[in-house]
């Protein structure tokens, strides 16, 4: 008998990329150095906007990862 193979879901759905006001962005910002990763906490000061939401924003406006998406990349200095 052989083992079926399932394909592995990566976080269950792909990430899109989050839009945020102007204002959400700098109350994120604000209370990220205020109280760091405490995601539910930040998410309690926006209304709408869920913990996972204001952390998948957070990951993807810091992330290098993300940089690409955001246009924020540096040429390298040759």
């Amino acid at each position: 008998m052989t083992k079926s193979c399932k394909s592995e879901e990566v976080s269950s759905i792909e990430w899109e990329l989050i839009k945020m006001t102007e204002q959400e962005e700098d109350l994120i910002n604000r209370m990220y150095r205020l109280v760091g990763d405490r995601w539910d906490l930040i998410a309690g000061r926006i209304p709408g906007r869920t913990a996972e939401e204001i952390e998948r924003f957070w990951l993807m406006r810091n992330a290098e990862a993300f940089a690409d998406k955001r246009g924020h990349i540096n040429p390298p200095n040759d």
